[in-house]
């Protein structure tokens, strides 16, 4: 009986040891999960606070009424990152278009 819990676990054991050189295929390639790394352009140069449109001041008044502007950055798209603070100290990062409306990236 000890045997045969022995060899149920070996087995098992072996399995999750092969599990960490599995390659994922995704459209023929086959991916090592493991060493792959993505890496995305930032392509947001840093401006002022007065720099950021008014449109945009006025969606961050109305949408985050006591959060404040701590940095600005914007891209050749005219579009606008910008770096929140809370009251609390948390801070988040939200991004705009020129006319103030909310942009998922």
């Amino acid at each position: 009986m000890k045997t045969l819990f022995l060899l149920g676990a070996m087995t098992l054991g072996g399995f999750t040891m092969n599990a960490q050189d599995a390659l994922i295929a995704e459209n023929g390639i086959h991916h090592n999960q493991v060493n792959e790394m993505l890496v995305v352009a930032d392509d947001f140069k840093e401006i002022s606070v007065a720099e950021v449109p008014q449109a945009v001041s006025d969606a961050v008044a109305k949408n985050f009424p006591t959060a404040s502007l701590d940095k600005a950055y914007t891209n050749s798209e005219k579009q606008y990152k910008l770096v929140l603070s809370l009251e609390d100290g948390t801070q988040g990062t939200v991004y705009a278009d020129e006319n103030g409306n909310w942009i998922d990236m």
